[in-house]
């Protein structure tokens, strides 16, 4: 079994890259909101202010047998992204297919990417369309949008929303108290400095979850989120993992939380104390410190402000930290590290693995007992220059039809009380059941 990335069809026989082919073309902004509408239908979705990625089906996928840590893994498949021949009318737009997907919690997993047949990608500057195919089927982009675009507005509507539902804590409260506290006391005799630990809850409906609805709901409720929808994977991450644009790198570490009650006054004395938190501070300093390593491996000017800032969401604040380094330039024969291979490596960061890495994954491996799926990897894209943003998948919920898995973690550090984390997990859930129950 290759370590590294193998190009596959749909039907996962091994590609060769010279065997597809790509064209873009640039979209008319009239266009671009049927696109989306679509796109929230029955399409894969990555959406925040400013800029959106929106996909349809599959052209190939970029496979990862032995995880995207596989040696060579990311590295491989953007070398495979890149070799993929095609054409731009435009040699100012978007020029080359992208990738894009969700990544599972254990980066060691066996895990893929799509490379999509048909891909609107929305920024400030531009929206460009992108057709991936084999060369005898690859039609002019701007058509196969334009079927896109010209269907119906209540296509794809199929059956009404669910409007009973189930909720249920899969393991009892006592039980996350329990884990809380054994974990603070590995803490306490020195056996790591901070793990994240997860809870589920199970979410049962009498219909199917309609993707549109909560694609919808979320970017309404969580503005200043990434939303996503991929296979299944749906959440609004407020948490940039990397962002790369040319030699431009960024990330928005997040750790550090505290409710919002509503009251502009008592918001404020509650920030107030969470930016004077030791313990806050604490936790949030090792999450920027993890980034802040990894970025300097790559650039010698990483810029990182001296406190945290704030970012206020619709029930809770964050201490967050924007951190932002240029990349030095490539080695004679080699080539930058792309936005797939920054994210591998940053992953997991303290904020959703915790502080030794390798001994907090040990101890959630041990002790956790919990099958995370893609909750907390990698959300994102990647494209043929190696650009692209990931994100991590958090306040995000595994869906199956009538069925969903529901997640929140929080970081346990020395200084942590299990009825205050068990609190932190409540609201981070309710601001995800928000989106899903409409009773």
């Amino acid at each position: 079994m290759t370590a590294g990335a193998r190009l596959v069809t749909p039907a996962g026989t091994e590609l060769d890259p010279g065997a597809l082919s790509w064209r873009t073309a640039r979209l008319e902004p009239e266009r671009v909101e049927r696109a989306r509408r679509h796109a929230f239908r029955e399409g894969r979705v990555i959406e925040r202010d400013g800029a959106a990625v929106l996909t349809w089906g599959v052209a190939a996928r970029l496979e990862f047998p032995a995880g995207a840590t596989g040696p060579g893994a990311p590295r491989s498949a953007h070398q495979l992204l890149a070799a993929i021949p095609g054409s731009s009318r435009d040699e100012a737009v978007f020029a080359g297919p992208l990738a894009l997907g969700a990544l599972p919690f254990d980066s060691r997993a066996p895990s893929s990417l799509v490379i999509p047949r048909l891909a609107v990608v929305a920024s400030p500057d531009a929206v460009v369309v992108v057709a991936v195919g084999g060369h005898r089927e690859l039609a002019d982009p701007g058509e196969q949008i334009g079927l896109v675009c010209d269907q119906p507005g209540d296509a794809g509507q199929g059956e009404p929303a669910p409007d009973r539902f189930r909720v249920d804590s899969v393991r009892p409260h006592a039980d996350f108290l329990a884990r809380v506290g054994a974990a603070r006391d590995a803490i306490r005799r020195g056996e790591l400095d901070k793990v994240v630990l997860v809870r589920e809850v199970g979410l049962a409906a009498n219909r199917d979850f309609r993707q549109h609805d909560l694609l919808e709901r979320l970017r309404a409720l969580h503005p200043s989120c990434a939303a996503f929808a991929i296979d299944g994977f749906v959440g609004a991450s407020p948490e940039l993992l990397v962002r790369r644009r040319g030699l431009e790198i960024t990330s928005r570490p997040l750790a550090g939380t505290v409710a919002r009650s509503g009251d502009r006054r008592e918001d404020a004395r509650l920030a107030a104390g969470l930016l004077a938190s030791p313990k806050d501070r604490l936790e949030h300093r090792y999450v920027v410190d993890a980034v802040t390593a990894a970025f300097g491996r790559h650039a010698d000017d990483v810029v990182v402000p001296g406190s945290p800032e704030l970012l206020e969401l619709r029930n809770v604040t964050h201490l967050a930290t924007p951190v932002s380094a240029t990349l030095r330039g490539a080695p004679p024969g080699g080539c930058l590290p792309s936005a797939l291979e920054l994210a591998v490596e940053l992953h997991p960061t303290p904020a959703v693995g915790g502080t030794p890495r390798e001994a907090a994954l040990e101890y959630l491996a041990r002790f956790e007992q919990l099958d995370r799926g893609l909750f907390a990897g990698p959300v994102g894209w990647v494209d043929a220059s190696g650009d692209g943003e990931w994100w991590i998948g958090i306040r995000a919920a595994l869906v199956d039809g009538r069925a969903a898995r529901l997640f929140a973690g929080v970081g346990i550090v020395e200084g942590s009380e299990p009825s205050a984390e068990l609190a932190e997990t409540q609201l981070k859930l309710q601001a995800l059941l928000a989106a899903f129950v409409r009773p």
